[in-house]
């Protein structure tokens, strides 16, 4: 029955039980009871039609045996297909054995997620093959903030590791929720201790500035039906080796919302507002995302406020940045933006285009810890 079932979905997808019963010359309940065995088979949609799942179901498959962080896992997306522009309805990022996940990425598969679940999308993430990773998830709160929707293989955490030891770990901040609506005004204090307890004092203000300006940013700019969240991470360093991609000794804080994003809410105001600004970036050339958001970042003053003093605080922290040899790193809408200081200033640039589509802004800053320890 299984290929004659196939060759009816293939010449027509979304026909429901009692379609491919008549078409078949079946009773209608034996052929009901036979799709409804064949799990990972057949799948059927809200609907209840009926598709063949392989031909259905964009499936993203992570790199395996490597540390992923935020762009590689973008590159793995886009192999596949942009999920959010899918005309797919069934998504499934599969996490292989030995995928290590770093938070800025976990960040952004969250993003993902969420995303394509308020979109109408059906999300799993199948862990079967890396039950590590699955558990540091839970660890830092990834569940807590994912959709309730999302399908987790083999199975969601019935109790939140996350939960259980809030607070024990100076090494790491649990993710939490940035909602305008119910704010927690605390968390950045909360993150400055975790990040003060690991790096030291000499970290204390800049460390603050940093945490308080982006949470700023979500709290003020969001204007989404998504919460954003806010997460920090430490992570001891270690040579590259095996195949794995070497990480300096670091502390590494991620900010991300789903909202219109920095260039989402320039755009629109940029040509009255900043004519000089406009007439210096050409915006029917995709490179002038990455250069707005580079030049928020190293001049400030750009915001679509009119009350004086806004659109400093991304400019605070890349000051903090340049004292610090940091690293930002900004994903929006189809780009990611790389800031790397040194001695005092900005010392490089880097940027990619052409990524899958992302709402919101996605920013992670990275302390690197080695030259001041």
């Amino acid at each position: 029955m299984k290929r004659k079932i196939e060759g009816v979905l293939r010449e027509a997808p979304g026909l429901k039980g009692r379609q491919i019963a008549r078409k078949l010359g079946l009773d209608r309940r034996e052929v009901n009871s036979y799709l409804n065995k064949q799990d990972g088979v057949f799948f059927k949609d809200d609907n209840h039609c009926w598709f063949i799942a392989k031909d259905s179901c964009l499936e993203i498959q992570l790199v395996g045996d490597a540390w992923i962080d935020g762009i590689s896992l973008d590159r793995s997306v886009g192999e596949a297909g942009a999920p959010l522009d899918s005309s797919l309805s069934f998504i499934t990022f599969v996490v292989p054995k030995g995928c290590k996940i770093l938070l800025e990425a976990a960040a952004r598969l969250l993003a993902y997620a969420n995303q394509c679940t308020f979109t109408g999308k059906h999300i799993t993430i199948d862990f079967n093959d890396c039950q590590n990773t699955l558990t540091y998830f839970d660890r830092i709160g990834f569940f807590e903030m994912l959709h309730e929707d999302v399908v987790i293989k083999p199975r969601r955490p019935i109790f939140s590791g996350a939960e259980l030891f809030k607070g024990n770990s100076e090494a790491v901040y649990e993710f939490g929720e940035v909602d305008p609506e119910d704010l927690d005004e605390d968390i950045p204090q909360r993150l400055k201790h975790s990040f003060v307890s690991y790096a030291g004092e000499n970290y204390s203000q800049p460390a603050f500035t940093v945490l308080s300006e982006l949470f700023g940013n979500v709290r003020d700019h969001s204007e989404s039906p998504i919460p954003g969240y806010i997460a920090l991470q430490r992570y001891k360093g270690f040579r590259a080796r095996h195949g794995y991609r070497g990480v300096d000794p670091h502390i590494q804080t991620i900010v991300s919302d789903s909202g219109r994003g920095i260039t989402g809410t320039l755009k629109p105001i940029i040509e009255n507002k900043y004519p000089g600004l406009f007439r210096k970036l050409d915006f029917n050339d995709p490179k002038s995302g990455p250069q707005l958001v580079r030049e928020v970042f190293k001049k400030g003053s750009i915001s679509q406020s009119s009350d004086e003093g806004r659109g400093l605080g991304l400019k605070r922290s890349g000051d903090v940045a340049a004292s610090y040899n940091a690293v930002i790193t900004v994903r929006e809408e189809c780009f990611e933006l790389k800031l790397t200081y040194k001695s005092g200033k900005l010392h490089k640039t880097n940027y990619e285009l052409d990524l899958p589509r992302l709402m919101g802004t996605h920013i992670c800053f990275d302390f690197i810890l080695a030259s001041h320890q």
